[in-house]
């Protein structure tokens, strides 16, 4: 065995195999993959080998879209026929709601560039005649996808990876990880069958990976354990069954080409052919979750029992979808470990904390995902960086230190459950909630407030009716206007014509500090740094030049810093300051990192009002203008105090309104509430919600982290040259400026339909051609019709030019705005006393 690797990926299911075949495509020639058992042996032998392209997620669809056109050039490479049927797929509505998430899902697939048709009941029947579609609306159907043999796929890839100089070990189990500071030293631990069991023997030896990529699977906890971290990837129990031949079934094909995969969501199940009988895989409630602290030594390719009542209504309505069926009994039974994450989607990318250590975590459709996988996480390991942004699959989008076992399990499970629930954009998933709130959480819910959750963290969204009938649905969820629109259009309004109040308590907060602190954040970052007492807005890049975090930088003292960032993703962002912070305190000096994210509350107020409502509560010789822009200019930052609170108040309003951003100790953050709702009265001021926000920064351009800032593109293209500050040298300013304007972001006011807004998951069109999507959308109070964000070709980007959004599966007219459509010369939000 060798003794030193360029890269070593530990698991040898699907996803591994794919990692080491791409990583040795994408030219690192010195690659090993050690599997503990067999090829295969975890979740890929006993997984049903579906290949459904259908998936809201734009980075998961691209994932996917690569695994289906891959597996079918395998054959070809390898010799090795990897068992792919392309008989497509067909996704079936019993509801208009249903029909409705399939519009909303086929944007995303336009803007892929995966191909769809749309289906009525009686074009179902015609084709499909043993489908029952009396209750259906219709169906949504990918001719491209199918299902693959998950073994002879692995193999396929797994002699590819062979064919390109992968060293493949099996029987190795890894049982200690040591970075020396240079390299990962990896101690493994020989794997011999004793009594039908694995069991590990004394043979142990050692090797060095410059980087280790863990694709482990039903392992994962322990993987976690041996690297001391937190990987929110545990198992669910998922079952399938196999029918005996249906004798309507065998005569249909005598001169019939074979089903599509079908897939009945509303009835939570997918069916396929297997050798004139059908598979049933329901995705039923109640699945529990297995191996939460780890798989026993002696479970290896092993199922569980099947548990029939758990699944008997899944079962009962494919017998009413598929009649013919009730007449075939049952063959053969399945009930395996499928990997699951809290919100269904795998972790792809670092290991939080750790040097050169990738994690591959969580495969729900691990099968689909595998060729993608390995596809884009080579692209990461070797170029730095992929094409497309994979943020929402990073495996720092969890909390380090809130995470436990017990949330990540129930979590999963409600994943598992959620398969086939509606996915409505504005869904808000119950499981483990509340969980982490910020002190005024009990006073906002007790005036209506509806709360989502980033990061764990309790924020309302909106703010519905205290005097509500018993039947008011607060969580009605919509694919167009739901229940809580109106709401938002209210809130929305009060900021933009009185004042409003947001809790923005889940802010990513972080002190860096230190005798090399400006040096460092000067070469961070691309915009000048601010002097004492001011704020400016910057960004941090990729090696790849694109943006990979934004930054509001408050500088308190000459090498003392506040930084702030978006909410959602404080591991995410504080794993990257810290790591290169450690890289460059060799060059600059000390620097030092303090995540305070829970030790400052945040309220931001904002509306023409804003004034009166804190000079009837600020403490300052001379009140009436403590606030001017005299003595506290826009993009400024002071100590005040409000009543008996401290306060750092930052003048900036994520709204476009006069605002500021009140900054306090959070154990005071009850009284704060309370003293400012107080001084809001007289005012009308109106406690306001994450949606509506989101609208009001639509309406003045403000990009969004995770929308339109991402790693799939620079600042210069998300139109932001006025953060950018060329005459200095920044981390990635060289390979941003190599790669020129190949898109660029814009604001569009759009005629759409009047019962929905875009969601931010839209194609745009110009004489039926794509030539964009959206990234974020809503609607605009200010404009009284909806709004949206999002990237075109960058001759297209110029005010005036007209296009099309597709919208409920219509084409709308949309007309690109200038910049800041609202206020466009800032005079609002600089108004004086």
């Amino acid at each position: 065995m060798k003794t030193h690797v360029k890269a070593l990926v530990v698991g040898g299911g699907a996803v591994g195999t794919s990692i080491a075949y791409h990583l040795a495509r994408a030219g690192w020639s010195d690659v090993m993959l050690l599997e503990r058992d067999e090829l295969t042996s975890g979740s890929t032998w006993h997984a049903a080998g579906l290949l459904p392209l259908f998936n809201m997620s734009y980075a998961t669809s691209h994932i996917h879209d690569y695994s289906v056109r891959f597996y079918k050039t395998l054959e070809e490479e390898t010799g090795l026929n990897a068992g792919f049927s392309v008989v497509g797929n067909l996704r079936m509505a019993q509801t208009q709601e249903r029909m409705d998430e399939y519009m909303l899902y086929a944007s995303t697939a336009e803007t892929v560039g995966i191909p769809y048709e749309w289906m009525t009941p009686a074009q179902i029947k015609e084709r499909w005649p043993l489908v029952n579609c009396d209750d259906l609306k219709g169906a949504i159907y990918h001719p491209t996808d199918g299902y693959i043999n998950p073994a002879d796929v692995t193999m396929a890839m797994a002699k590819g990876a062979r064919q390109r100089g992968v060293v493949i070990e099996r029987k190795w189990q890894v049982d200690g990880y040591e970075w020396t500071g240079s390299d990962w030293r990896v101690t493994l631990t020989r794997m011999v069958e004793k009594g039908g069991n694995l069991v590990a023997s004394e043979e142990q030896t050692t090797i060095t990976a410059e980087h280790v990529v863990t694709a482990t699977g039903n392992h994962a906890q322990r993987t976690a354990r041996l690297l001391g971290i937190t990987i929110p990837a545990i198992p669910v129990e998922h079952q399938f069954i196999v029918t005996e031949q249906d004798p309507a079934l065998v005569a249909y094909r005598k001169s019939n080409p074979e089903h599509p995969v079908l897939r009945d969501a509303d009835a939570k199940w997918y069916v396929r052919e297997e050798r004139g009988g059908w598979i049933l895989g329901p995705y039923e409630r109640n699945a529990p979750v297995r191996f939460e602290y780890g798989v026993p030594d002696s479970f290896r390719a092993d199922l569980f029992p099947l548990d029939l009542e758990r699944i008997e209504e899944e079962y009962m309505s494919m017998i009413h979808r598929l009649p013919s069926s009730e007449s075939a009994g049952l063959k053969d039974d399945y009930n395996g470990p499928i990997c699951y994450t809290p919100d269904g989607n795998p972790l792809v990318g670092p290991a939080p904390g750790l040097r050169n250590m990738w994690l591959a975590e969580g495969f729900s459709f691990g099968i689909t995902a595998a060729g993608g996988t390995g596809h884009y996480l080579a692209q990461l390991m070797v170029e730095g960086e992929a094409e497309i942004d994979m943020a929402s699959l990073d495996p720092r989008r969890y909390g380090q230190d809130w995470m436990t076992t017990e949330y990540g399990a129930r979590k999963n499970e409600e994943a598992y459950e959620h398969v086939y629930i509606l996915h409505h954009p504005d869904e808000e998933r119950p499981a483990c909630r509340p969980l982490r709130t910020a002190p005024a959480y009990d006073r906002q819910k007790a005036r209506g407030a509806q709360f989502g959750c980033a990061n764990g963290f309790e924020r309302p969204n909106y703010f519905g009716p205290l005097d509500a009938p018993e039947n008011f649905d607060h969580d009605a969820r919509s694919f167009r206007r739901g229940g809580w629109w109106q709401y938002a259009v209210d809130e929305a309004t009060a900021v933009r014509e009185g004042v409003g109040l947001i809790d923005a308590t889940a802010f990513t907060k972080h002190v860096v500090k230190g005798p090399g602190a400006t040096q460092f954040l000067d070469w961070f970052t691309c915009n000048k740094l601010p002097k004492v007492g001011r704020i400016n807005l910057t960004y941090a890049l990729t090696a790849a030049g694109t943006t990979r975090t934004e930054y509001t930088i408050v500088r308190l003292a000459e090498d003392e810093y506040y930084l702030v960032s978006a909410g959602a993703w404080t591991a995410y962002d504080g794993d990257y300051l810290r790591k290169a912070a450690e890289d460059k305190a060799p060059e600059f000096g000390y620097i030092e990192i303090q995540d305070v994210a829970t030790q400052w509350g945040v309220f931001a107020i904002a509306g023409p009002k804003t004034r009166d409502v804190l000079n009837a509560v600020i403490k300052d010789a001379d009140p009436s203008t403590a606030l001017s822009n005299k003595r506290f200019p826009w993009l400024s930052c002071r100590d005040i105090e409000l009543g008996m609170c401290p306060v750092r108040a930052i003048r900036v309003a994520y709204t476009g309104e006069l605002g500021w951003e009140l900054h306090h100790p959070i154990e005071m953050q009850n009284y704060l509430f309370d003293l400012l709702e107080k001084a809001g009265e007289p005012h009308g001021m109106k406690l306001v919600g994450a949606r509506a926000q989101n609208w009001l920064r639509q309406e003045k351009s403000y990009r969004a982290f995770g929308n339109e800032l991402g790693r799939d593109a620079t600042p210069i293209e998300a139109d932001l040259p006025r953060f950018v500050d060329l005459s200095k040298e920044f981390h990635g300013k060289a390979t941003m400026e190599a790669l020129g304007v190949r898109s660029k972001c814009v604001t569009v006011l759009i005629d759409g339909p009047d019962d929905a807004d875009p969601w931010g998951r839209e194609a745009l069109f110009v004489d039926g051609k794509k030539v964009g999507r959206l990234t974020s959308g809503g609607y605009s109070v200010a404009f009284g019709k909806s709004i949206g964000m999002g990237y075109v070709a960058p001759e297209l980007a110029k005010e005036g030019q007209k296009l099309k959004v597709l919208i409920m599966g219509t084409l709308y007219d949309a007309e690109v705005t200038c910049d800041s459509p609202y206020d466009p010369k800032n005079e609002t939000i600089r108004k004086d006393v």
